[in-house]
């Protein structure tokens, strides 16, 4: 059987953490929108029991390294199927990024082979599945926006933002998400108001959403690559209503209301990075 999964990236408007757990892993608070950018993941069952991952992005790693193979294996394994699984992605989003492109496409395969299979899961039932993946992967089963707490995996889902647009830049670094991670100091945190966003999402008041939006691990991220800070910059310096990091970065997002305002800024800042976007929320 063959079916294609659209992932999307996300975006984070909020994202907080509050202590550590035992296990070493933050206890998160984070607002997430998917955007109109989007891998494509093309999924195919066949006899046999093996599994074969390929990519428009040769440079990506297609054994067990990949998030895309680790959960059709989980799949396999969890619900004790021998099929030979087929995974192809046409890769949209920029990789190692801060957008949950790796996270999308697992969760892509998560929610296709759930329909290949008629297992019939729940998106609760299938995001409890995803978490033994990566934090982002609950979010991206359900691809919608939301608020994700605990580990990642507890996600209530929220009203659709208004309309706005978002330019997107993904500078040419990479992030070392563990390394982030490891770096959060719980003593000398500046926590975002989480609340007041999602007050803003509810009243549909974009004004108020674009002063709330905060990210507690720009700071780290930035300080380790300038690039983040100086795209921010420029970000206000052109207009944006406010800009900020997605994730643990590198990628920075600027906020504006209407699409001709994103059209200025993109061609504003386009002559200072080359990988730009303008999307809009799903």
């Amino acid at each position: 059987m063959r079916i294609v999964e659209k992932a999307r990236a996300k975006l984070n408007l909020g994202l907080d953490t509050l202590y550590r757990h035992k296990d070493g892993s933050p206890e998160w608070n984070m607002i997430m929108t998917s955007i109109d950018l989007s891998d494509y993941v093309e999924i195919i069952t066949t006899q046999g029991n093996s599994i074969h991952v390929s990519s428009s992005q040769v440079f990506l790693p297609h054994d067990q390294r990949n998030l895309a193979y680790q959960a059709a294996l989980l799949m396999k394994n969890t619900f004790d199927i021998k099929e030979k699984i087929t995974i192809n992605i046409k890769k949209n989003i920029p990789v190692s990024a801060g957008l949950g492109g790796g996270s999308s496409d697992a969760a892509a395969v998560i929610r296709g082979l759930n329909r290949i299979w008629n297992l019939n899961l729940s998106l609760k039932e299938m995001a409890v599945l995803g978490l033994k993946l990566d934090s982002d992967v609950p979010y991206c089963i359900y691809s919608k926006t939301a608020q994700a707490t605990g580990k990642g995996e507890i996600i209530k889902l929220m009203p659709k933002l208004p309309n706005m647009y978002f330019v997107l830049v993904k500078p040419r670094i990479s992030v070392s998400t563990p390394e982030i991670l490891s770096n959060i100091n719980y003593d000398n945190i500046k926590h975002v108001n989480i609340n007041g966003l999602i007050d803003a999402v509810k009243k549909q008041d974009y004004p108020q959403i674009a002063k709330n939006i905060g990210n507690v691990l720009e700071p780290i991220s930035s300080k380790k690559y300038q690039d983040i800070f100086k795209i921010k910059a420029k970000f206000i310096k052109y207009g944006a209503d406010n800009a900020q990091m997605s994730g643990t970065g590198p990628s920075v997002f600027g906020l504006c209301k209407s699409e001709r305002h994103a059209k200025h800024i993109f061609n504003s800042i386009r002559g200072f990075c080359s990988e730009v976007y303008i999307v809009k929320s799903m």
